[in-house]
């Protein structure tokens, strides 16, 4: 009889199923990728959705990969990924030989020190040679287990799916820290209804009483696994209803404990055989490995025991699959203290003396603290941060802290593991490690170690400076002094993370400290130190000078002083940040993004200007809070020059409180200058005028942040239509004095725009021609464009020729930027000589209803008809951010439903 290929139907699943069905079939259709995270308790069929879409996809033709993360596992670097892409592996010739080596080391194919970045990058490449011959489904279970190695190439993948034939499922618990790194759209698989409920159990067990029906469904409240297996645990009268039922049924963590009964029922040898298989998962044990520990005993019949219960089966490979995860989950929670040592202790001896994995379960077996086992699992931890797993590395240094056995050496080892987590993108860890280490005594020889991990904390996750200036000075202090501990290179790394902290704060003390150790750091960091606090001519020469003469294992170290140095200079020559951008942890990855956002508003790439917000979404998610806030810092940017002041106060109300708690004058002063800049786009000029003099007042460039000397042309702008000749002049005057214009090519023109703007007439002409002859001006699109904007309008006035050309391109500028403001100015302009031109996009209703700028664009393509899914794709936002902007358009515009947005935007 032919097999029946239909897909069966899930019961109570409607919903979910449709969701991934079109998944699949927008994959197969080739119009984009899709992601979804399925997030339920344990039990609630997770499992069961993933495996229906795994026969779904085959069905369709796709090739399909899978990984499932294992509680033993999560210490295992790029365990999961082993798993998920040891198949196409042979399509890895088609990889760079870079992306290549990034691959095969992580799958322990060859030697090598991989990051998860690399890693990512080089797994989107496979997968882009994979999908050449069939859609790919890639199917993770257990995400909450997976190791962190692995979830940071995952977590990479799906934020970077969508323009391959590419379904990524996930599915986790709620509050997996793996899961918390992905920015997909969340599925919450809930309970099943009670009808549906009912139909599930009256299909697997149509002979149930009637009263044991209902028992079952009142204790299982709707939870699948538990409907399905509480039966199981009746004797036939009591599913009959001849006999009483039990007083209490397990459910949830009792749907565990129902597991531990039964397993209560097994023999001593099933048992251990259990145990054994349970805490041997993961790709280490393949082959049967883990049966080595069992090696002089006949196992045959205790595994027939284990398939005919239908708790696990041995697969091809010789690893105990279990029917669950909460089967392995009980099985280690019935056994004894005594029983799960003796098994770690047991598979310890079944692999191989240098294997690490040995001297985990070594470390799981010990009883009392062991220095000698405590010191081997530091070597191994820190020789395993060396290679690029610093979040493994951090666990076990923190198993070494729990066999050490004196207090001084167990604050040392986590003090280490605070630093590796942090460095392994752990930052939440590293905080609740580091309020542990404040309640202990931290060693003296380890304290710069220790003051490094409190303010790598508080800088990032807490948002607090205080302790940079409390600790990094002393610290330093220590690092540098004669025959100094120097803790492999945290000279450097101290060295920013005060130097962070002294721009953000402009604290004197962190200054003077800084100037202090200039001569204890590299190049690199005396470098950035200069472009922060007195940029010489040369600053911008020296920095390409450095980094091109750096070696990759050096970039490593410096690349946050070199991106930070590049960001002091709004220096985008060369493009640092691409040097970067796929390599090294979230630390260097944040940096490289907030790169990324400032120069994407410098050269006009607004169309980038929602990757800010997104941005600020992984940040928060990953806990690191101040580069959430920049990058929302950064999004104003873009809101300002758009003239958005409703968008630009929303932003200030969720920046400004944090920023004045913490001191951080470097995002009050650019608040302060956004405000200046939306007052100039709707001709406030003197409020305007008022909000720049309050940043560097006219005539003087004190040394200071190089971001002082880009305000020239604002203030300029607003003091000559303010009438203030004079103090537009005294600043052009000190900005020479100051040398600005050798800063970098954006200060060049920034300081030649100005001087045309407050040239005499027969002066101007010259100096406009000047200002678009500085190599690079072109590159400045928001910049050129005001520029255009005044000489357009000066021609103009005094009835000269050319002033409609120049007012075109401006206006161009303008509407591509979306800056309305900016281009209705120029629209006026253009009618005062004659020239015709459309007005800007937007209905009455959308001019008058106070929607911000991602509101407007949020709404126009609502109106065209896109899902939410559709609009998040466009703006790079989640869903349910675009639901959240469409909750308060509609009050906004009067209206109660999408199909009036056509007509309240006035685009129909």
């Amino acid at each position: 009889m032919a097999e029946d290929r239909r897909i069966p139907v899930l019961v109570g699943r409607r919903q979910e199923t449709a969701l991934l069905t079109a998944a699949l079939v927008q994959a197969e259709d080739g119009a984009s990728g899709t992601t979804v995270l399925l997030r339920g308790d344990a039990g609630v069929g997770k499992s069961t959705l993933l495996a229906w879409m795994e026969r779904a996809a085959r069905e369709r033709g796709f090739t399909v990969l899978r990984a499932v993360g294992a509680e033993a596992e999560t210490d295992l670097a790029f365990g999961a990924l082993h798993q998920a892409f040891w198949s196409l592996l042979q399509r890895s010739g088609a990889l760079s030989a870079h992306q290549r080596h990034a691959l095969e080391s992580a799958l322990g194919v060859r030697s090598g020190t991989p990051s998860g970045f690399a890693v990512g990058a080089a797994a989107l490449a496979l997968l882009d040679e994979a999908v050449r011959t069939a859609p790919v489904l890639l199917l993770l279970d257990d995400l909450h287990w997976v190791d962190s190695s692995s979830a940071t190439v995952f977590a990479f993948l799906q934020r970077r799916c969508a323009e391959l034939p590419l379904v990524i499922v996930g599915a986790s618990r709620p509050g997996g820290p793996a899961a918390q790194t992905w920015s997909a759209e969340a599925v919450d698989v809930r309970a099943l209804p009670r009808p549906d409920a009912a139909l599930l159990l009256g299909t697997r067990y149509p002979d149930l009483a009637a009263t044991t029906r209902d028992r079952v469904l009142a204790e299982a409240d709707g939870n699948p696994l538990a409907l399905v297996e509480l039966p199981l645990q009746l004797a036939a009268a009591q599913q009959r209803g001849f006999a009483p039922l039990p007083e209490r049924l397990p459910l949830g963590r009792k749907l565990e404990q129902m597991f531990a009964e039964r397993l209560g029922a097994m023999t001593p040898e099933v048992g251990r055989l259990l145990l054994l298989g349970a805490l041997a998962s993961g790709t280490d044990f393949n082959g049967g490995v883990w049966l080595r520990a069992v090696a002089d005993e006949d196992v045959r019949a205790p595994l027939e025991r284990i398939e005919a219960d239908g708790l696990a089966r041995l697969d091809a490979a010789g690893q105990l699959v279990f029917r669950h995860p909460l089967v392995r989950t009980a099985v280690v929670s019935a056994a004894s203290d005594a029983a799960r040592r003796e098994a770690h202790s047991a598979l310890a001896e079944a692999l191989a003396p240098d294997d690490p994995r040995r001297l985990v379960h070594e470390a799981s077996a010990a009883l009392l603290p062991d220095e000698d086992l405590a010191a081997r699992l530091q070597e191994v931890g820190r020789d395993l941060a060396g290679r690029g797993g610093d979040a493994e590395g951090a666990l076990l240094l923190e198993r070494a802290a729990v066999l050490s056995t004196n207090s001084c050496d167990r604050a040392r080892r986590l003090t280490w593991a605070a630093v590796m987590a942090a460095r392994g993108g752990q930052l939440r860890h590293t905080a609740g490690l580091v309020e542990e280490l404040k309640a202990s005594t931290v060693p003296q020889d380890i304290a710069p170690l220790f003051a490094y991990a409190v303010v790598y904390a508080d800088q990032s996750h807490h948002v607090d400076f205080e302790s940079s200036t409390a600790l990094l000075p002393g610290a330093l202090d220590a690092l540098t002094a004669p025959g100094a501990d120097t803790f492999g290179g945290l000279v450097e790394q101290v060295y920013f993370k005060l130097l962070l902290a002294a721009t953000y704060t402009d604290d004197p003390c962190a200054w003077r400290a800084l100037e202090r150790h200039r001569g204890s750091v590299s190049e690199a960091g005396r470098l950035c130190l200069r472009a922060w606090t007195d940029p010489g001519p040369d600053v911008a020469d020296a920095l390409r000078t450095v980094a091109d003469g750096m070696t990759q294992e050096q970039e490593a170290g410096a690349a946050w002083l070199l991106l930070w140095t590049a960001s002091a200079l709004d220096c985008p020559e060369g493009d640092l940040w691409q040097r970067f951008n796929g390599l090294y942890g979230y630390a260097t990855q944040g940096s490289v993004a907030k790169a990324k956002c400032n120069q994407d508003f410098l050269l006009g790439h607004w169309d980038q200007a929602a990757v800010c917000l997104r941005e600020a979404e992984i940040a928060d998610e990953l806990g690191y809070h101040t580069n959430a806030l920049m990058f929302r810092q950064y999004y104003a940017h873009f809101l300002a020059g758009r003239g958005d002041e409703a968008g630009l106060r929303e932003i200030e109300q969720a920046v400004r409180p944090t920023a004045t708690r913490a001191r951080m004058r470097f995002v009050l002063d650019r608040l302060t200058h956004l405000r200046g800049l939306t007052a100039l786009a709707h001709r406030r000029y003197e409020e305007a005028y008022a909000h720049f003099c309050e940043l560097t007042p006219p005539g003087r460039l004190s040394s200071g942040p190089p971001w002082h000397h880009a305000l020239v042309f604002d203030l300029v702008t607003a003091a000559v239509h303010t009438g203030r000749q004079e103090e537009a002049r005294a600043h052009i005057a000190a900005g020479r004095a100051a040398r600005s214009a050798e800063i970098s090519g954006r200060h060049a023109f920034l300081l030649a725009a100005a001087t045309a703007l407050a040239a005499e007439d027969e002066e101007a002409e010259a100096a406009y021609r000047a200002a678009y002859a500085v190599p690079g001006a072109e590159r400045w699109a928001f910049d050129l464009a005001r520029l255009r904007l005044a000489h357009g309008s000066w021609l103009r006035r005094r009835h000269r020729p050319g002033g409609r050309e120049v007012l075109r391109a401006a206006h161009h500028v303008f509407r591509r930027l979306q800056a309305d403001p900016w281009a209705q100015q120029c629209e006026e302009e253009l009618r005062a000589a004659g020239d015709p031109v459309a007005p800007s996009a937007g209905g009455p209703a959308a001019q008058s209803s106070g929607l911000t700028g991602q509101e407007l664009r949020i709404a126009r393509l609502a109106a065209t008809g896109l899902t939410n899914k559709e609009i998040g794709q466009r703006l790079q936002l989640s869903p349910r951010t675009v639901g959240a902007h469409l909750y308060k358009i509609f009050p906004k515009l009067g209206i109660t439903s999408r199909a009036a947005l056509a007509h309240a935007l006035g685009t129909r």
